[in-house]
């Protein structure tokens, strides 16, 4: 059993031992034996003694002595030897074992290492000492507390700062340091961050050294162990003073800036900005004098905290400007500063004796001036004490004297702006009535955000309700749509910054029409964006009266056409009438001498001859008729066939334009030129074209648009075609549209064709006619590119000059 007892002695994890009462050592285990070197024999009796540092030893003893004495269990730290001569932190227990009668039999000890366990606490400890040297360091406040909340530490700053001891700071929550206003708040805070461990962030005020309350931004943040267990809250307060007066004046500038906005009275405004700056200044007072707009005298503002005693005009006015600091400041335009009113003789004694009566020891004037550098009063801050102006307080004298500016200035510019207002409402109100005269109304348009500001007139011309916001989509809906197109074309080239001006219809929701003029001159704005002031015309009534004129010209033309058809007829007739008469006359004079008895042959033979010169001279006639249709010989000239077609174009632009078409022009840029004769190429595009427009004249359910394409044609040809989107023609007729005197118009005569294709087959060329799949038709002709100068036989070989202006007369007459 006690060999059993040995091994279990030996086999515990520490240095076990055992003394007799009076403290010898009795027996150690093998663990002590391995760690010391020293045997059982060894440390038996005082032996042990030597296995401890000689450092520790006399308190190891006296440890023991004690415990020896009083029978009490007990522990004591100390360094213990280790057998190759090292020493390491051991926690020495001792604990006696007593009899049934309570009196000790035996002591049993075991010494436990704690040598990492006591690095450990030096590192922290240094680790402690290192953070608060740091700590101190720091130029803002740092508290530290324990997890319960309590002043653990605090920095060097922060107990400068408040002018205590870290003793007084444990008793933060009842001395003072925190402002009365903000300590219930603080502390309820404060507790709740402790007690649910969630940082702490607020602001409050808290008491310097010399009793002035400043802002801070405290913050408190939470350490925590390995196992997130908090063993420290640091605290950090960030002086946020300057901060919080500059959110002040920033705040107290906006409202004085909106009461400005708003339209508050003068007085209200500077009156409210004075005690804003008494506010913010403490310990100064403020007065602000303005000159009036309808005079030249200071008239003066006074804030609620200066006497009302105080209370009266600068000066009399046969003072000189420099007898007052406020007037000498508007004098100069400078700020003028009486840092001590009682010693400076610069000023009026009235003044000083008035100054000093009231208390007030210095103050600084500074002129408050417009934006064109005029002065329109001065800002006057008093003090009770003297001295000069802080840097903080030339912030507050600039800042306000502006606010101050802005409102005099706005006060001054109320009445300007109330009679610019009338008379805008006087030349409004004659606007209106000219807009109605001239059935105009005007408009202002933004194409890059698509605005539309107009006028009343330009509402009841669009008939939209007053006041409806107009869109560019609520304008496009109301266009004609057979001229959408031309309005779309109109946007288009608007983009780009050129004038627009263009004629169109209105197609009202009641299905009634309107003709419209619209013109618009471009411009750009203050930030350079592109807008549009123009004007809308109502032409209604002036179209109507122009279609009536035009139709009694077109009924007057057709009688002329009649007339001249009737005279053409005539003229034949009559120039016919006499070969005719005399070859009837010559005939019946021939058959009565061959009837004769004897016939008279020599007189029939003379007969005979006048009748052939008649029939000759007929022939003639027919022949000069004949000429205008028949193949001629020109010599031509190089033609640029686009140039040419342009010059066609230009000659009717303004009747495309009034006929509200489109007209297309796409040419290839390497075309060769042409030779012929130029007018008469011309007076062919000129026809079709003509046609074209003629086509489309009751089109109103499509755009109205024509293509004029040239390109190469097949071999050494160019081809020219005029394509339109008018009523077209039946297929089957296409045979007959060239043939003389074929026409599907009411009014045409069928010649127009007819001459264009003898012009262009004159010129080698071919003209023919396609009926489009869709709406309207296209007509073409080619012609071969030559030499310059080469004639164009004609199948007879003959050469000869064009009738030009016998086909200029029929070209107009398709």
């Amino acid at each position: 059993m006690k060999n059993e007892l040995s091994r279990t002695v030996d086999a515990l994890p520490g240095l076990v031992w055992t003394a007799f009462p009076d403290g010898r050592i009795e027996f150690v285990n093998r663990r002590w034996c391995e760690y010391t070197g020293l045997s059982v024999e060894q440390a038996s009796g005082e032996g042990w003694q030597s296995a401890f540092h000689p450092e520790d030893r006399p308190e190891l003893l006296e440890f023991w002595r004690a415990s020896l004495a009083s029978g009490q269990p007990g522990a004591v730290e100390a360094r213990m030897r280790r057998f190759d001569g090292t020493y390491r932190w051991f926690l020495c227990r001792a604990s006696p074992i007593t009899d049934n009668s309570g009196t000790i039999v035996k002591w049993c000890g075991i010494n436990a290492d704690i040598e990492d366990h006591k690095q450990a606490e030096n590192a922290l400890r240094a680790q402690q000492q290192r953070f608060e040297l740091i700590v101190d360091g720091l130029p803002t406040r740092v508290v530290l507390f324990t997890p319960e909340g309590d002043v653990l530490h605090a920095n060097r700053y922060t107990l400068d700062y408040a002018g205590v001891t870290l003793d007084d700071l444990k008793a933060w929550t009842t001395n003072g340091l925190t402002h009365p206003d903000d300590r219930e708040l603080v502390i309820a805070r404060f507790r709740a961050s402790i007690s649910t461990g969630k940082p702490y962030d607020a602001e409050s005020r808290h008491r310097r050294a010399d009793g002035v309350y400043r802002w801070f931004r405290v913050q408190g943040f939470p350490l925590r162990d390995d196992e997130g267990r908090i063993v420290l809250w640091y605290f950090l307060q960030t002086d946020i003073e300057d901060r919080k007066r500059t959110e002040a004046l920033l705040a107290a500038e906006k409202r004085l800036l909106e009461m400005v906005a708003l339209g508050q009275p003068l007085f209200t405004v500077l009156e409210e900005l004075c005690q804003l700056l008494e506010d913010v200044s403490n310990g100064c007072l403020c007065r602000i004098s303005f000159i009036d707009g309808h005079d030249t005298a200071l008239r003066h503002v006074v804030s609620p905290g200066l006497p009302s005693s105080y209370r009266r005009s600068v000066g009399d006015s046969s003072d000189s400007p420099e007898s007052y600091p406020c007037t000498m400041a508007a004098s100069l335009k400078t700020l003028v500063v009486v840092p001590d009113v009682a010693s400076d003789l610069r000023w009026a004694p009235m003044w000083r004796q008035r100054m000093l009566a009231h208390g007030l020891r210095s103050c600084w004037a500074t002129p408050i001036l417009s934006r064109a550098n005029e002065v329109l009063g001065t800002f006057t801050i008093f003090q009770s004490e003297p001295g000069d102006p802080s840097a903080f307080q030339y912030d507050l004298i600039g800042q306000f004297g502006r606010i101050a500016g802005i409102a005099i200035e706005r006060a001054r510019s109320t009445d300007a702006r109330k009679r610019a207002g009338e008379q805008l409402r006087k030349s409004a109100a004659l606007m209106a009535k000219v807009e109605r005269l001239s059935s105009s109304g005007s408009f202002c348009w933004r194409p890059t955000t698509g605005s539309i500001i107009s006028s009343d007139e330009f509402y009841r011309i669009f008939e939209i309700n007053a006041g409806v916001p107009i869109t560019m989509d609520m304008i496009l809906a109301r266009i004609h749509p057979a001229d959408l197109h031309l309005v779309r074309e109109m946007i288009e080239q608007a983009k780009d910054g050129k004038d627009v001006e263009l004629d169109h219809r209105l197609l009202l929701p009641d299905g009634s029409v309107k003709y419209m003029h619209v013109q618009a001159h471009a411009t750009h704005d203050a930030q350079g964006s592109l807008e549009y002031i123009g004007a809308v015309q109502d032409m209604t009534e002036r179209r109507q009266s122009e279609e009536a004129l035009l139709a009694l010209r077109a009924e007057l033309a057709h009688l002329s056409r009649v007339n001249s058809l009737g005279a053409l007829t005539a003229s034949i007739a009559h120039e016919i009438n006499q070969p005719l008469a005399g070859v009837m006359t010559n005939a019946s004079t021939g058959m009565r001498m061959l009837s004769a008895e004897p016939p008279n042959i020599e007189g029939a033979l003379g007969t005979v001859r006048r009748t052939i010169r008649d029939g000759q001279r007929a022939s003639e006639v027919i022949t000069r008729l004949r000429a205008l249709f028949k193949k001629e010989v020109v010599i031509t000239d190089a033609i640029d066939l686009r140039v040419a077609a342009c010059e066609v174009i230009e000659l009717l632009r303004c009747e495309i334009h009034r006929k509200r078409i489109f007209l297309r022009l796409e040419a290839a840029s390497d075309l060769p030129p042409v030779t012929g004769d130029r007018v008469q190429l011309q007076q062919v595009v000129l026809n079709l074209l003509l046609n074209a427009i003629e086509s489309m004249e009751g089109v109103e359910d499509r755009p109205r648009q024509i293509l004029l394409k040239i390109d190469r044609g097949d071999g050494d040809h160019l081809r020219l075609a005029v394509t339109d989107t008018g009523v077209g023609f039946d297929p089957e007729r296409a045979g007959k549209l060239f043939n003389a005197f074929y026409t599907t118009k009411r009014d045409g005569m069928g010649v127009g064709l007819s001459v264009c294709r003898r012009i262009i087959e004159s010129h080698g060329g071919l003209l023919w006619a396609n009926a489009n799949d869709n709406f309207g038709a296209t007509f073409s002709f080619s012609i071969p590119y030559r030499g310059q100068g080469m004639p164009i036989a004609t199948p007879s070989g003959t050469a000869r000059q064009p009738a030009r202006a016998n086909a200029a007369s029929a070209m107009r007459t398709p």
